[in-house]
């Protein structure tokens, strides 16, 4: 099966399904760092990110709020 017919037959599915197999493969990627390369822009983001967290650390949500928000909003 190519990426083509797994796309289409992964385009049927609920979009909490969906959701679901993104988080899966994200954390496989996430588990295989040594193959993850940054490029400066991304390092850069990165950097920048941090500092506003350093700056105001309450001012975001922690995962499992936003991933109930994503949920809530596409079921």
């Amino acid at each position: 099966m190519n990426a083509k017919n797994i796309l289409a037959e992964v385009g049927s599915w609920p979009v909490n399904e969906r959701l679901q197999l993104i988080e899966e493969i994200w954390e496989g990627i996430a588990s295989a760092e040594e193959h993850t390369v940054l490029n400066e822009a991304m390092k850069h983001d990165l950097e920048r990110r941090l500092e506003a967290y350093r700056e105001q650390p309450t001012s975001g949500s922690p995962w499992h709020e936003v991933a109930a928000r994503i949920r809530g909003a596409t079921s």
